[in-house]
């Protein structure tokens, strides 16, 4: 994500490193990098002028303390103002009424259908609603056909008819079938164009009128740049929508529609789209986005993940087991499937501060974790139970069940042992992980 950006910041920032202080003359040198970086991210020239000036007369504006070198000066204000640009704050989707009514506008292609039954998911899942996914994109019956999909995919139902092809009345009835069966959140998905044309408009607008939604998203694909940009203001000029989906942010974005699409129609980005799994959706935060567009991660994000998939209980049961040398293959496979619930194994890691740059040209797949579980999975009960009785002949048998040599069956093996002798030597020393969980839970229910 922003690779390539955080790169050409990283170089504009070292022309500061070994100054002993800030000067006009340093500063303009730096900032020239800068705004190279922001005008190849596909940002309009306006406002990368508009950024590296206020950068400037911050940066100028401030006394370089001794424990602060300049060039870590210059990121932490350059940090600053990218927050400030991509909205300051997180901005939360309006819940209000029952039921909740959301209407999802954009183009076509830019991932409005996948979203919508997302953004189900979501609701379902993190928020305990009961969401009714609507089909009013009449034209395309394959865009009917996917929502469906997705909704058996989420067990969200859908409403849907085929042979009413007016979206006003379609919108009106799913309102009406959500009021009688207690649905609490109603998520419409539209119809789009593959450009702004004034009858896609007359038509969403005409929805608005009918569904009087509390909340309207616009969803943009992060990978078309500044015509995400222009797009977003056409719609915003007839919709007055409540704010921005980022959808295709994980691809080979340059990130120009994430850094300026909320100073160019002043509405905030609330979700943004990280891959086609339904849990692939995150809630937008304008610092965390900094953080990792500058290299320093986003640990907040990724402590969340985690406790999402964290259970106490287990967590208990598995520290009894390590304390008494008894962790096995099962309880391994079962950690390594908490991580796989936690999202896409290369974007977890690229939430520790600087393993972006790290493993910039290492490529980490979905299915890294298959060769393992095919092994173990090669196990009987008792070797999967009783690690210590794999013998020789029975690695044999491993390798041969798995399609796996014999010294990668090895190397599993060593690295499961070195493994359970670290966990069990921080249990003996006496960490409760257990604890530093709940408390980590409310540090962050306090902040």
């Amino acid at each position: 994500m922003f690779e390539n950006l955080s790169e050409k910041f990283d170089r504009a920032f070292k022309i500061l490193k070994g100054q002993g202080h800030i000067t006009e003359i340093n500063v303009a040198e730096s900032l020239k990098e800068v705004r190279k970086a922001l005008l190849d991210a596909d940002v309009s020239y306006k406002i990368a002028k508009s950024f590296t000036e206020e950068v400037k007369a911050k940066a100028l504006g401030q006394n370089v303390l001794t424990a602060v070198s300049p060039g870590q000066l210059m990121v932490k204000i350059v940090h600053d103002e990218l927050t400030d640009l991509m909205g300051s704050e997180k901005s939360d989707i309006n819940l209000k009424g029952n039921p909740s009514i959301i209407l999802i506008a954009g183009l076509q292609g830019s991932g409005k259908t996948t979203f919508a039954a997302k953004l189900a998911n979501y609701l379902k899942t993190k928020k305990g609603k009961n969401p009714l996914l609507v089909a009013c994109d009449v034209y395309r019956p394959a865009a009917v056909e996917q929502l469906k999909v997705l909704g058996e995919q989420v067990t969200v139902e859908v409403f849907s008819d085929l042979e009413d092809k007016k979206p006003v009345s379609l919108a009106k009835r799913a309102i009406s079938h959500a009021k009688e069966r207690g649905f609490n959140v109603i998520i419409i998905d539209t119809a789009g164009r593959l450009a702004v044309d004034e009858e896609m408009m007359n038509e969403i607008s005409n929805i608005k009128q009918a569904a009087s939604p509390q909340e309207i998203l616009f969803v943009v694909d992060s990978m078309t740049g500044q015509d995400a940009v222009n797009t977003a203001k056409a719609f915003n000029d007839r919709l007055n929508y409540d704010g921005v989906v980022l959808t295709k942010l994980d691809g080979d974005t340059r990130g120009g529609a994430a850094l300026t699409i909320k100073s160019v129609v002043n509405k905030p980005i609330k979700f943004v789209g990280l891959g086609e799994k339904m849990d692939a959706l995150d809630v937008f935060y304008p610092e965390r986005m900094a953080n990792r567009i500058l290299g320093m991660g986003d640990i907040v994000s990724l402590v969340e993940r985690a406790q999402e998939q964290f259970d106490v209980e287990d967590a208990a049961r598995l520290q009894k087991k390590i304390a008494k040398n008894q962790f096995n293959f099962n309880d391994f496979i079962g950690q390594i499937k908490q991580i796989q619930k936690m999202g896409n194994i290369k974007d977890l890691v690229g939430m520790i501060p600087g393993m972006d740059k790290a493993m910039k040209d290492v490529d980490i797949k979905d299915d890294a974790f298959k060769g393992i579980e095919a092994i173990v999975s090669s196990m009987t009960p008792e070797e999967r139970e009783n690690p210590d009785v794999i013998n020789g002949s029975r690695r044999k048998r491993i390798a041969l069940g798995s399609g796996n040599t014999i010294q990668e069956v090895n190397r599993l093996i060593k690295q499961f042992e070195d493994t359970r002798k670290v966990m069990r030597s921080v249990s003996q020393a006496g960490k409760n992980p257990v604890k530093q969980m709940r408390n980590m839970k409310q540090m962050m229910r306090n902040k």
